[in-house]
């Protein structure tokens, strides 16, 4: 293991050589008492080249989109272009602030009023709002439009019903809002169990939550059909934008029967994903649901953009400070802007492409639960095979994987897929990349047979060997004693 940079303390090394100070640095004369440490940090002291050695070092020890593929299953882990970094850095962006008056920022909130105005176009919506940070914040946010909705009619519902191949984040939305969660089943074909959901909608019901495409990666295609039984109890169609990568100038969510959907920033248009942010979750939502979005909204009057709360007597108010992150809006506007029309549905037509192409040529090796549909921008494996054979789970499979360069893909979700392994290849890698991953599976279900000792040691091969996958969080302990 590399030392860490403690262990390459060496007492009295500097990292840097300035000119003798004029200036009273003084603690005392500097820092009233009660501001100053009582005691001195005990900080490494190491040169200058021992900190770049040390950090480059780690970061070749990570794994990242630019180092390795990354198939991580509805999450759309892929390379995002470098040109919304630069931009985004410029300082005219970086350096405003969210109080500067209007007059100060009208480039700003010209990004942002395009911007809004794109995603609803795109997704077929009567507005956009960009104030929610995270795909969870947008479902919270669009939950509470729905139970404003029915508050204003006075309607007694309180229910939101879920597939049972929902993300994790629906349920936890749901009841974060006040309302009762009702999970039904999903078909023989991966999609929702139709008289499973007849049977759940009642008087009560106030609204369905869907992926479409679902985890499985499967197109709900009885999506009219659900939305009709949805709307004649008076409940609203919500749809988790989390795989809208896939349906990106093909299908418009708004047309085929959704009221409320959020949007991935952070996956579908250009942040790079992870690492527990930056993000931005949008929604977007139908023409009477509009006076209930988020305040304030940016708009236009007479050539001049403002901070619009004309509605902020029927809006849910601010789930956010400011208007949302700035910086990840501004770099899916640059990433719209470079696509156009035509590039985003190039984006959704590779995205499928690709995992119908790994999939097809996977199934032969894995169990493919649900192979007789095609899939959309991902697909769901199983390790079942592997496991009642030869006792190689699919936690081997993707620690195996580490060996190759690999990122493994989400594995045991979708909870309804035994041994499940989520693969994504979005639509930034190339058929030669996809063609290793597959040399690479397919080594790995030889090695299941041949050596399946092997895959249970996995990974062999990398910085850190198989950790305790649960200790950390059981044992959570982030302080370091020198």
């Amino acid at each position: 293991m590399p030392k860490t940079i403690f262990e390459k303390h060496s007492d009295n090394r500097r990292g840097y050589t300035l000119p003798a100070n004029d200036v009273d640095t003084k603690l005392e004369n500097c820092f009233p008492e009660n501001f100053r440490r009582k005691q001195e940090l005990k900080l490494p002291e190491v040169s200058e080249l021992d900190v770049m050695r040390h950090f480059i070092e780690l970061s070749h020890m990570n794994h990242f989109i630019e180092k390795g593929f990354y198939p991580l299953g509805s999450c759309t882990m892929k390379y995002n272009p470098k040109i919304s970094e630069e931009l985004v850095r410029n300082p005219s962006i970086a350096n405003i602030h969210p109080l500067q008056p209007e007059n100060t920022v009208q480039g700003a909130l010209e990004i942002l009023f395009e911007l809004q105005n794109m995603l609803s176009e795109i997704s077929g919506f009567a507005k956009a709002s960009l104030q929610p940070v995270a795909g969870a914040q947008g479902e919270f946010t669009g939950l509470k439009i729905i139970k404003a909705y029915h508050a204003t009619k006075g309607n007694k519902k309180n229910q939101i019903i879920l597939p049972d191949s929902a993300h994790g984040t629906n349920p936890a939305s749901v009841k974060m809002v006040g309302y009762e969660v009702v999970e039904i089943p999903s078909n023989e074909r991966g999609m929702v169990d139709i008289k499973a959901l007849r049977e759940a909608v009642n008087e009560k019901t106030a609204g369905f939550m869907l992926t479409n495409p679902n985890t499985l990666g499967i197109f709900e295609a009885q999506i009219e059909e659900i939305s009709k039984i949805i709307h004649d109890v008076d409940g609203l169609m919500y749809m988790d934008g989390a795989n809208f990568n896939a349906l990106l100038g093909i299908v418009k969510p708004g047309e085929i029967g959704f009221d409320v959907m959020h949007y991935n920033l952070h996956k579908t248009f250009a942040t790079p994903h992870g690492g527990g942010g930056p993000g931005s979750g949008p929604i977007g939502v139908r023409k009477d649901l509009v006076k209930f979005l988020p305040v304030p909204m940016v708009n236009r009057k007479d050539g001049k953009f403002f901070w619009d709360y004309s509605h902020k007597n029927t809006s849910i108010g601010k789930i956010h400070s400011f208007y949302g992150n700035f910086a990840v809006n501004v770099r899916a506007y640059i990433y719209l802007k470079m696509l156009g029309p035509k590039g985003l549905k190039r984006v959704s037509e590779n995205a499928v492409i690709n995992a119908n192409y790994l999939m097809k040529k996977l199934q032969a090796h894995y169990l493919v639960p649900f192979k007789d549909e095609y899939c959309m921008h991902e697909f769901v494996a199983s390790g079942k095979w592997q496991k009642d054979k030869t006792g190689v789970k699919t936690l081997d499979i993707a620690k195996r994987l580490l060996d190759k360069g690999i990122h493994a893909p989400t594995i045991y979700f979708p909870l309804i897929v035994s041994e499940a392994m989520m693969i994504e290849p979005t639509e930034t890698e190339s058929k030669e990349t996809l063609d290793e991953f597959i040399e690479a599976m397919v080594d790995i279900a030889a090695e299941a047979v041949n050596s399946p000792e092997t895959l249970k040691e996995a990974p062999l091969n990398t910085p850190v060997r198989r950790v305790d996958d649960t200790k950390a969080v059981r044992e959570l302990n982030v302080k370091f004693e020198w």
